[in-house]
């Protein structure tokens, strides 16, 4: 048993490329998101510097395009806080079902793959850990591919963005989210992640229903990822 689990966790350059390789097909649609935020964001007059920075260092796209709405000559730094964790709050269920694998790592690599998880990249890696194989290949290299390629859209959505001002009216906005759904629906199935969906989501639904606009993102993650973390080792006891 000692030894699938290191199979498992194995983290090397050659898995990092081959990650990288893996979600170059997906990332490509990231540049049009990266456009669509270079573009918005040159019009609520941020400096191109200050924008390319901005995904650089921050790489979460529907946090950024949150920050742009509350952007002006006077930031609410607070309300800025809280709406960029709530959009984000997300990756604590990530950071939950990746929890038995994660563990095995040092902390320098386990908050480096960490550092580029998203939504894509998170959802191949858990699919490939059902599978029995190395997901943390997949994690940080391809979470290497889509935030270059969000860097570059958005250096693209700069410059050259004015062909592509309305995403949405493409349907370029519901390719991340069907491509999630239908990697989460072909992941990993035991009575441990049926369990954490299910409280995610019936939590996520009655925030939706009766709580303030967008807290539906933290509840929801909240109560997943305090699920995970209670039921973390039991993937170990198989």
């Amino acid at each position: 048993m000692s030894g699938v689990k290191t199979e498992l966790h194995q983290l090397n350059t050659r898995l990092v490329w081959q990650g990288f390789k893996q979600l170059v097909p997906i990332a490509v649609f990231v540049i049009a998101f990266g456009i669509a935020f270079g573009l918005a964001a040159t019009q609520a007059e941020l400096s191109g510097s200050m924008i390319v920075v901005m995904s650089t260092l921050v790489f979460a796209g529907a946090s950024q395009f949150a920050a742009l709405e509350l952007w002006g000559p006077q930031v609410p730094l607070f309300t800025l806080l809280i709406t960029v964790f709530a959009i984000n709050a997300r990756h604590l269920l990530m950071g939950a079902t990746l929890y038995p694998w994660l563990h095995h790592l040092s902390p320098a690599k386990r908050y480096s793959v960490m550092l580029v998880a998203s939504d894509a990249n998170w959802a191949m890696s858990i699919q490939a850990f059902s599978r029995g194989q190395p997901g943390f290949g997949l994690l940080l290299g391809g979470g290497l591919a889509l935030w270059s390629f969000w860097v570059f859209g958005t250096w693209l959505g700069i410059y050259f963005g004015g062909a592509i001002q309305d995403p949405m009216s493409l349907g370029l906005d519901m390719v991340m989210g069907c491509f999630l759904l239908a990697m989460v629906v072909g992941g990993e199935k035991n009575l441990r992640m049926l369990l954490i969906w299910t409280i995610a989501a019936a939590s996520s639904l009655m925030a939706y229903r009766y709580l303030p606009d967008n807290s539906h993102v933290l509840v929801g993650a909240l109560a997943g990822g305090v699920v995970g973390l209670f039921w973390m080792e039991q993937s170990h006891e198989h």
